[in-house]
């Protein structure tokens, strides 16, 4: 019988280490995006830029205010 109970507690382990391990990651991934965001203001001017646009400061920082609060929006 302690073979079946060593089995058992071996796989409830894994189990929990995997669930454990899943929701940490997951939640080191969302505040990593939250602080680093993939698309900073220096991105956005060069991609406007490549399409021929002049950009202006004020461009800018509204397509950044605008990435923040779509973020924002999808999180809720």
């Amino acid at each position: 019988m302690s073979l079946g109970w060593a089995i058992f507690l071996i796989i409830l382990a894994l189990i929990g280490g995997l669930a454990a391990g899943f929701f940490l990651a997951r939640r080191y991934m969302i505040k990593y995006f939250e602080e680093n965001p993939p698309i900073d203001k220096n991105m956005i001017r060069t991609m406007m830029l490549s399409m021929g646009q002049k950009p202006s400061e004020r461009k800018i920082n509204q397509m950044v205010n605008q990435m923040k609060s779509q973020s924002k929006k999808n999180d809720k």
